[in-house]
């Protein structure tokens, strides 16, 4: 038998025999090869390269050799491996043949020995290593497009927040206020009407009082009435009449003087309507304060001016007030729990705040919006509902209106396993939180809501399912147009022009 070939003995031999073999297994595994000279010039290219000249708009090989690679080949970064001499051996590349996972390695002059250095860069090769990675490299793209829009989402924040003054913190720790208008979410005819009138409200100086169920976002409101109002640049103080015992509210009203009682800072302390002073004073749980205080805030708002605790001088204030309660302030009117002439003064501008059962269709857009505030403050991914675990959260009463929403959210997200709930799982979860009966959605209404959407013009409602189907596919590929078109089983060009006739980006 003939003896089987032996390796060369001397170092360059190994040396040459080593890339031969390197040269030979990256073009026969890879989906394509080319070379071009130091000049960036095209001077090879294999086989397996040349199924894409098509998509670059070349009908032939003897139309692509001997042209600059960068404009045969749009978005190459050979150019740069060239005057650099540095590899980039993993990268994406996009352009009209579709988007490719490529290396790019310089290749240089043979040195004169081992002690002389590399030489110069005499060439490059480039290597197509994957050319369907929205496919092959599925789990890895789809890890860094969701890191990358989470990167994005952070920057729009930290951005919104540097320009918004209303969420710059002031040097001397004054209050204000931290919410506007666009954080009331909600585009349901209810949420749309409060948020009218409450803008209307914020042009006033008159009293406003917010009246809901308690965690329906009335503070929120309050926070946004007073960003949006002529006061904005003032402080915004905020009182939760609920929590402060009786016997410290007035101080904590109208403050004290020096040595007002026993136990008192020998500096006196001005009171929240001192503070509010320029700004806005919201009173949260307006019906909970005693009849005895009653009689002294509304002296207060109509003299607009205050006594402090232990003092003989009046001091004047300029602060607007809005009070809100989840309490029937007529009916305690009625049993004398609440003043009436009070209550005449505080409800100049009453605002009804809806329930969350008034307008179920915004809880979709609400656990997007709690669940990233969620993961902001945990570092956790927020949990993803399925569009039928979505229908049983709809279907649900909600007496503790969006504060319970989020209490769900939270231990949907802890007792689960998986970042996908599903309405299955949603169930148990809610049964294992106390909730007994849980209520199914009432499909009644979106049943006649499907059938008046179909009672429109054909062209409409397919441009409408056009523009549907195409952002799915846009949001399932990253964004690739190539996977989208492929996809969808139609054109790129038929996708751009779908694109391009509604309007969306390209």
């Amino acid at each position: 038998m003939p003896a089987p070939p032996a390796l060369p003995l001397d170092a360059e031999g190994i040396l040459a025999l080593a890339a031969r073999s390197m040269f030979h297994l990256f073009s026969s595994i890879s989906q394509g090869m080319f070379l071009v000279d130091s000049s960036g010039r095209i001077v090879w290219v294999n086989e397996g390269y040349r199924r894409f000249l098509p998509a670059l708009g070349f009908s032939s090989i003897d139309e692509f050799m001997g042209h600059m690679v960068e404009d045969v080949i749009p978005n190459t970064q050979m150019r740069r491996v060239l005057e650099t001499g540095e590899p980039i051996l993993v990268d994406l590349l996009t352009n009209k043949a579709g988007t490719f996972v490529v290396s790019r390695i310089p290749l240089r002059a043979e040195s004169d020995g081992p002690e002389s250095g590399a030489g110069d860069v005499i060439g490059a090769i480039g290597i197509v290593l994957f050319d369907q990675p929205e496919t092959t490299l599925q789990p890895l793209i789809s890890k860094f497009a969701l890191l990358q829009r989470d990167l994005d989402d952070a920057r729009r924040e930290l951005a919104s927040q540097r320009n918004n003054p209303l969420y710059q913190h002031a040097p001397d720790g004054q209050r204000r206020s931290k919410y506007t208008f666009a954080s009331f979410i909600g585009s349901s005819p209810a949420a749309v009407e409060v948020k009218r009138h409450a803008r209307r409200a914020a042009q006033s100086t008159s009293p406003v009082l917010l009246l809901g169920e308690t965690g329906t976002g009335k503070e929120l409101l309050a926070h946004a009435i007073h960003a949006s109002s002529a006061r904005a640049k003032g402080m915004f103080v905020s009182v939760n009449i609920a929590a402060v015992p009786d016997t410290l509210l007035e101080a904590e009203f109208f403050g004290f003087a020096p040595g007002a009682f026993t136990g008192a800072d020998r500096r006196g302390r001005e009171g929240k309507f001192k503070l509010a002073d320029g700004g806005s004073l919201f009173l949260d749980e307006i019906g909970d304060m005693p009849l005895g205080l009653q009689a002294k805030l509304l002296r207060a708002l109509q003299e607009g001016e205050i006594e402090p605790l232990g003092s003989n001088k009046l001091v004047p204030f300029d602060a607007r007030v809005i009070t809100a309660t989840s309490r029937d302030l007529p009916e305690l009117v009625r049993r004398g729990l609440f003043r009436e002439d009070l209550y005449y003064r505080l409800n100049v501008l009453p605002l009804r705040v809806p329930p969350l059962r008034e307008r179920r269709s915004d809880i979709p857009a609400l656990v997007e919006a709690l669940g990233e505030d969620m993961a902001l403050r945990s570092g956790e991914a927020p949990p993803e509902l399925t569009p039928d675990a979505l229908a049983l959260l709809a279907g649900q009463h909600w007496r503790g209106n969006i504060r319970e929403l989020r209490n769900v959210l939270e231990q949907v997200t802890m007792r689960s396993d998986s970042q996908r709930i599903d309405a299955v799982q949603l169930e148990r979860i809610l049964r294992e939180a106390g909730l007994e009966q849980i209520e199914l959605p009432d499909l009644s209404h979106a049943n006649g809501d499907e059938e008046a959407a179909l009672l429109r013009p054909l062209a409409q409602q397919v441009a409408e399912l056009e523009r549907k189907a195409i952002a799915a596919a846009m949001a399932s590929t990253g964004g690739n147009k190539l996977a989208t078109s492929r996809l969808l089983g139609i054109s790129r060009a038929t996708l751009y022009e779908r694109m391009t006739s509604q309007g969306q980006s390209s």
